[in-house]
C-alpha cells in the first residue's frame, strides 16, 4: 500500500448519536484498529493487487459524497477503499449500509464500529452536516445481483436520494467508478432462473424482493474464489450541487443532479476500461512476470 497520508480520525468518538440504530456520531479507529483491517483485507489486496487513480479528487476536510458503482455481489472491492482513503486522504469513509445487514446484530456492530450506518436519508443528512464523508451506492442491493446481460450496468432507475441530500446539504459528489469484480466471476444462472425458484421464495418469505435473489456464481474453476482479476477504482473530479440548489422544482433538480453524475461515472467506467487494456498486470501471470522484469 502506497500511503501518502497516515492519519486516523482522531476526534473523540461520540456515542450520543441522533443516528439511528444507535450508531455514534463520530468514530475514533486506534492504529491497531486499522491495522487490524489491513490485515483482514490483506489475502484480498495481495490476490487482486487493487490501483486507485485519482484520489486527490477527495477533498481533505468538510462534507463530501462519494457516489459509486455496484459490482456483482456488492460488498467484495468496496471495503478495499476505507484504509485506503483513510491512510492516504486522512478521511474515514461512512459508508451507508444496506438494511438487511444492519438487521443482523453481529454484523451491525462491526459496521458501526468501523463507521457504517444504515442507509436512510435523515443519517446522510446528518453525516454530511457534520461534514463527514460519505459514500452512497445509488443501485443498492439490485445493482449488487445483476443477471447475465448486466456486467458493470448501473441501475439507477428511480433513485435520486444521494442527489436530494447534496442539493441540501451543498455537499460535493466525487464520482468513484470501480472494475474488476465483474470480470473475477461468471454467473451461471441469475435470480430470474428457476432453478433459483426456491431462492426466490425464501428472499420474499424475508420480506425483500424477489428482484434482490442472488445469482448462483463460479469464480476460480468451480468455486466462489475469485479468479485474480486486478481490481481498480478511479475518482473523478468534484461535482459542485450549487447549480441546482436555486431550481425551485427539487424533484426535477435532483433528477438532472443524478443523470449528471451517472454519466460523469460513466465516464470513470470508460477510463478504467481503457486503462486495464494498456495494464499487463491486469492478470496474476502478468503481475508475477512483472517481479521479474519480463
Amino acid at each position: 500500500m502506497s500511503h501518502e497520508r497516515t492519519a486516523v480520525d482522531d476526534r473523540p468518538s461520540d456515542t450520543t448519536s441522533s443516528l439511528s440504530d444507535g450508531a455514534p456520531l463520530s468514530i475514533s479507529l486506534t492504529e491497531p484498529e486499522l491495522r487490524l483491517l489491513e490485515a483482514a483485507l490483506a489475502p484480498l489486496r495481495a490476490w487482486t493487487s487493487p490501483r486507485f487513480l485519482g484520489m486527490e479528487h477527495i477533498p481533505a476536510e468538510g462534507p463530501v459524497l462519494l457516489v459509486g458503482n455496484h459490482n456483482l455481489m456488492g460488498g467484495i472491492d468496496a471495503p478495499l477503499l476505507f484504509p485506503e482513503v483513510l491512510r492516504r486522504r486522512g478521511r474515514l469513509v461512512r459508508g451507508l449500509a444496506e438494511n438487511v445487514l444492519i438487521a443482523v446484530p453481529g454484523v451491525r456492530h462491526l459496521l458501526h464500529h468501523y463507521g457504517s450506518v444504515r442507509g436512510t436519508r435523515a443519517n446522510c443528512r446528518t453525516l454530511l452536516e457534520r461534514g463527514e464523508a460519505v459514500i452512497v451506492f445509488p443501485g443498492g442491493g439490485r445493482e449488487a445481483v445483476r443477471r447475465k446481460n448486466e456486467k458493470y450496468a448501473l441501475k439507477w432507475e428511480g433513485r435520486t436520494g444521494f442527489a436530494h441530500m447534496a442539493i441540501e446539504t451543498g455537499a460535493p459528489i466525487v464520482p468513484v467508478a470501480m472494475i474488476g469484480v465483474d470480470d473475477a466471476y461468471d454467473i451461471v444462472v441469475d435470480g430470474d432462473h428457476p432453478v433459483l425458484r426456491p431462492l426466490r421464495w425464501t428472499v420474499q418469505a424475508l420480506g425483500l424482493s424477489r428482484d434482490l435473489t442472488p445469482p448462483l456464481i463460479r469464480g476460480l474453476g468451480p468455486t466462489v474464489i475469485p479468479r485474480p482479476e486486478r481490481f481498480y477504482f478511479s475518482f473523478g473530479a468534484p461535482i459542485d450541487p450549487a447549480a441546482w440548489c436555486d431550481i425551485e422544482d427539487r424533484h426535477l433538480a435532483a433528477v438532472d443532479l443524478r443523470d449528471v453524475v451517472r454519466k460523469a461515472l460513466e465516464e470513470e467506467l470508460r477510463f478504467l476500461f481503457a486503462a486495464r487494456e494498456q495494464d499487463s498486470g491486469r492478470t496474476l501471470a502478468g503481475r508475477v512476470l512483472g517481479l521479474f522484469g519480463r
